[in-house]
């Protein structure tokens, strides 16, 4: 207690402290507290900061922790000064609250109203989660835009807690084209932030394929975990763009070893984030067909006549890892459609062993190449 090394130490406290202060006192004197309520231990917690009794605010930290936890509560906790958030007493406290709140928000869609009404501290902790459960990044980054622009009327204010506060928990790399493009011209976001984030993530989606882990690797500790991936109900992408000498996108898409073998047992279809190229929409899909498992090219509300060559590669582990093509074929379309599958490939379920030639770091690695032809 700093107070301990002055010969006449005068202690001002309010009306609100006084409980609190009495608790404390008694602690130092018996290493117990009678408190046992949330709110009543947080009182004693504040004057032991105040005080800088350390002792005392981990005992009050370790009985917090084994109160059973409501948002609520959580929130309070979250809400706390920066000197108590950040003391080292206080730490596990912390780190036990977000946790829970980001299992208990994990479903962005599901708590969206409610999400949508919390204050910054806990949006923070939702956001900055690896386990949330969304469609896509893109879930991530239109939530932001909304919660900002329901807690801030002025535009100036919302750029200001995006930048200072959200947008660092932006998985910008797991983004599509379309949302990259929104975010140049989003007035929430700084121009100059936005053009290295967008850059950024091009580069991403276009070398991970060939170094999937060069970037993680480079990231600094505590930072941010923009190049994590999270729990996508629509697998990511990657896809580069070329326009000469004819329109041609190149798609990438990894799954892993666990994903690919409980598709046979669940039924569950696994598919990527939508693409659009040509003026098209098209995605892949991967599902159990037949006894094996099968790979598809969806195309989606196709509006009239074109024409594609499409060709499929996998990566094997041996001898080289490079991709080896397995098939190219021409599609044509003179009616429209609303969807249209278009099978690419088929491996047989024991083929997704340990030892399979087709895992690499227990990865899937495919891509699919669309070549327009009009």
């Amino acid at each position: 207690m700093r107070e301990s090394k002055q010969s006449h130490a005068i202690l001002r406290i309010n009306d609100t402290g006084e409980a609190g202060l009495i608790e404390l006192l008694k602690f130092m004197y018996s290493n117990k507290l009678e408190a046992t309520t949330a709110p009543a231990v947080l009182d004693v917690l504040m004057v032991a900061d105040k005080f800088d009794v350390v002792s005392c605010m981990r005992y009050c930290s370790r009985l917090l922790r084994n109160l059973t936890m409501t948002p609520e509560s959580v929130l309070v906790y979250l809400d706390l000064p920066s000197t108590v958030l950040m003391a080292e007493a206080f730490k596990p406290l912390t780190i036990a609250a977000k946790q829970f709140y980001a299992v208990h928000f994990k479903d962005i869609t599901k708590f969206r109203d409610e999400i949508l009404s919390l204050p910054l501290a806990g949006v923070e902790v939702i956001i900055a989660s690896d386990d949330l459960q969304v469609m896509s990044e893109n879930t991530v980054y239109g939530f932001v835009l909304q919660w900002a622009r329901a807690q801030y009327s002025k535009r100036v204010d919302r750029r200001k807690i995006i930048m200072t506060r959200l947008a660092k928990f932006i998985r910008y790399p797991y983004l599509t084209h379309r949302i990259l493009t929104h975010l140049l011209t989003c007035k929430e976001f700084d121009p100059k932030f936005a053009q290295k984030v967008v850059a950024e993530a091009i580069s991403f989606k276009a070398e991970v394929p060939y170094k999937p882990q060069t970037y993680i690797r480079d990231e600094k500790p505590n930072l941010d975990r923009r190049f994590v991936e999270r729990a996508y109900t629509y697998r990511p992408i990657k896809m580069v763009e070329f326009q000469q000498p004819r329109p041609r996108c190149v798609v990438y898409l990894e799954l892993k070893r666990d994903l690919c073998s409980s598709l046979f047992t669940s039924g569950v279809v696994v598919c990527s984030v939508p693409f659009n190229f040509g003026g098209q929409l098209f995605y892949l899909k991967a599902q159990r067909y037949m006894d094996d498992f099968g790979l598809f090219l969806v195309i989606v509300e196709e509006a009239g006549a074109f024409v594609f060559d499409y060709e499929f590669a996998i990566r094997y582990s041996k001898p080289t890892q490079e991709f080896v093509s397995k098939f190219k074929r021409s599609y044509r379309s003179t009616v429209g459609k609303a969807v249209w599958s278009l099978f690419l490939f088929a491996i047989p379920w024991t083929l997704i062993e340990e030892d399979s030639v087709y895992f690499i770091d227990d990865f899937y690695h495919l891509r699919v190449e669309l070549t327009h032809m009009l």
